[in-house]
This record gives structure tokens, C-alpha cells and sequence, in this order.
């Protein structure tokens, strides 16, 4: 019903934001909705599908049921609205520009030597099969008193491209020092 599009916008905006924070462990790289009349189904892309399904199952009940409760599904409703939950494992995660910049979150947060963070993914990231790869840091870099913006390249990134396959996320990282916002530009290919 289109007067109800905004309501479910906001509740699959609840829905990933929800999936994302509780699953931070988990490499999520992506989630998907998918509504019909019956159903609403939703696929999670994790790197470790382990943490999120938990030992016999146990984890993915409880996130099953604080989905029902995000989207208000009701005991009427629960015999017509039926939630199907999937986790699917994303086969090369060093492939997915969103694991990589929070990887290099973590790294930053714990004090690690930003320029060590950055080169060790460039090397993983092209290991896995990458034609490029581009990462923008820019803030207090190494708790500087003045911000400055630093890019590494390793192969090509046609961002002028349209064919381009490109995965691009970015992700501030809240350091002592300040913020650190983190950019990552992967380039898989062309899409034909």
C-alpha cells in the first residue's frame, strides 16, 4: 500500500540498524528485506555466520523475535505474517569495503600506527582477488593538532566509470583524539 511506504521505510532503517549494532561481532556486509502480503523476509550477508546463528540456533531465535517486535507484529498477526531470517556467509571479506574500514576502526581505536592499519588492508584486500582499492583517512590523524586528509592507493579505481563495480562505505572513528573519518573505495571489475 503506498500511504504505508515511509512507516516501512523507517521500520527496515530500524530493522538494519538493529542487526548492525547487535552483530557488530559478525561481519555484517549487508542486509536485505524483501516484503510480501505473507511475508517478510530477510537475508543477513555475514564473514562469520557462527556468532549470529549461536550454539543450536538459540541466537537467531532471539533476534527473530526482537524483528517481530521492531516491526510490531502482533499474536493476531503472527499466524499471517510469517519472518523468514537467513544468513548467508560472505565467501571473501576482505573483498567488502565495509569490513575493511571497520577493521581499520578497530585498529585505529586501539592505538594502532595508522599507516601499518591502512598498508595491511591494501595487501589483504588485493590477496583477495581486488583489481583496486583506494583509502581516504581524514581528521586528527595520529591525534594531530591540525586535521589533514591522507589517501593510499594499490591498482586502479575508476571512480569516472559507470561500468565500474565499486564497493564504497565510509566510517568515522572516534578516537582519543578526536574523529577519524575513514573512506574505502574497492574495485571488483567491470559489470558487463
Amino acid at each position: 500500500d503506498p500511504k504505508d511506504y515511509s512507516d516501512r521505510v523507517i521500520e527496515d532503517y530500524k530493522v538494519r540498524k538493529f542487526l548492525n549494532d547487535k552483530l557488530i561481532s559478525a561481519g555484517v556486509t549487508n542486509v536485505e528485506i524483501e516484503r510480501s502480503l505473507k511475508a517478510i523476509k530477510v537475508v543477513l550477508f555475514v564473514s562469520r555466520p557462527g556468532v549470529v546463528i549461536g550454539k543450536g540456533g538459540t541466537n537467531l531465535e532471539v533476534i527473530k523475535k526482537e524483528i517481530e517486535r521492531i516491526l510490531n507484529v502482533s499474536k493476531l498477526q503472527k499466524d499471517k505474517v510469517k519472518i523468514d531470517l537467513r544468513v548467508e556467509e560472505v565467501r571473501k571479506p576482505d573483498l567488502s569495503s565495509k569490513l575493511v574500514a571497520e577493521r581499520i576502526v578497530a585498529q585505529l581505536i586501539k592505538r594502532f600506527p595508522h599507516r601499518r592499519a591502512v598498508m595491511q588492508a591494501l595487501e589483504k584486500t588485493m590477496q583477495a582477488g581486488a583489481k583496486g582499492i583506494k583509502i581516504q583517512l581524514s581528521g586528527r590523524i595520529n591525534g594531530a593538532e591540525i586535521g589533514r586528509t591522507e589517501k593510499y592507493f594499490q591498482g586502479s579505481v575508476p571512480t569516472q566509470t559507470i561500468r565500474a563495480n565499486i564497493d564504497y562505505f565510509q566510517v568515522p572513528a572516534r578516537t582519543r583524539s578526536g574523529y577519524v573519518g575513514i573512506k574505502v573505495w574497492i574495485y571488483k571489475g567491470e559489470v558487463v
